[in-house]
């Protein structure tokens, strides 16, 4: 199932016995499989065990068991490789057959776990959740409900510019709030900015910039490709800005005045708006489809061809990319 449809179980606070998270969000996995733990039992009454750490037998013996010292038996289980189904339909069993035990597998890495989840069905009482990446508006709502949590004063426009700033990478996000919340005051822009570095060398939002406005940017490239940015996931960014400017300059053209929360959802800091919406107005409609063909053609060789080298395949598309759409 996906996240929503979870998340109406939660609403129900329908429980199971055994639980699968799996998907393209780590962090999402990582809080889910810990909520519902924590939702369960006392800590005491959880025990972790990591990749390396699984151990069929013993997990299955415990599972069986029924604490002498607690009511709850719960395992959360992280891992990164495929399990046997034989193991998984056991491990599931062991938990219907014990009241007391529930069971939390935490999928992370590239593995293709989606065979994993047909052992999971509401026969057996148990579910698998699949998240994909949040949008940037599930983001922000995801950060104002933490900030929340932390009793925290926060402005929209803040909690926008630290997830830019981390590029989208909600656990650093979620880090920097707990350091914010010590403060008795209303947390702004300025205050994330005096007290929350953003990570790497390259500012990614002016390189998505620079790039749409033809200027040099292979320096850049090189140094987000050092830092460890996955190829993918950039080119994958890239097409995501642009389909923001598209956006942008359409509502210009029919509407009038670009309004940040009908075009995008949320309203992001000032300056980026401003210059992101200057970007989109001072292109073509017929640019923005050239531009797409060329990103989404990009994306086929990754999927489709062999290509030996994919850091030199990217800086050289993109490098092309800023003569042919300067």
């Amino acid at each position: 199932m996906y996240k929503n449809e979870f998340d109406n179980y939660l609403k129900q606070n329908k429980k199971f016995k055994a639980y699968m998270f799996y998907g393209q969000s780590i962090f999402l996995i990582e809080q889910y499989a810990l909520v519902i733990a924590q939702s369960l039992g006392n800590d005491d009454e959880i025990e972790k065990l990591y990749f390396e750490d699984y151990d069929f037998k013993y997990i299955k013996d415990k599972l069986l068991q029924s604490s002498l010292f607690s009511s709850n038996n719960i395992v959360l289980i992280k891992i990164d490789k495929k399990l046997p189904k034989k193991e998984v339909d056991s491990l599931i069993e062991a938990c219907n057959l014990n009241p007391d035990s529930t069971l939390i597998f935490a999928c992370l890495g590239d593995t293709d776990f989606k065979t994993m989840e047909s052992s999971f069905s509401l026969k057996t009482n148990s579910a698998a959740v699949r998240f994909f990446l949040p949008t940037d508006t599930e983001a922000i709502k995801f950060l104002e409900y933490e900030a929340k949590m932390l009793n925290m004063k926060v402005e929209l426009s803040a909690l926008n510019h630290l997830y830019f700033m981390h590029k989208n990478d909600l656990a650093l996000c979620i880090n920097d709030m707990k350091k914010l919340a010590i403060f008795d005051e209303l947390i702004t822009t300025h205050l994330v900015d005096a007290h929350c570095f953003g990570i790497g060398a390259v500012n990614f939002e002016d390189f998505l910039h620079d790039l749409l406005s033809g200027k040099d940017i292979s320096s850049d490239l090189s140094l987000l490709l050092e830092e460890g940015m996955n190829e993918i996931f950039l080119l994958n960014q890239v097409t995501s800005f642009v389909q923001q400017l598209f956006m942008i300059s359409s509502y210009a053209r029919t509407i009038g005045q670009p309004n940040p929360k009908e075009i995008l959802g949320f309203i992001p800091p000032k300056n980026i708006w401003e210059k992101k919406s200057k970007l989109a107005i001072n292109k073509k409609p017929e640019v923005f489809q050239e531009i797409l063909e060329y990103l989404l053609n990009m994306e086929l060789d990754f999927k489709t061809s062999k290509i030996d080298n994919q850091s030199l395949y990217l800086q050289a598309s993109l490098r092309k990319f800023t003569v042919l759409f300067r």
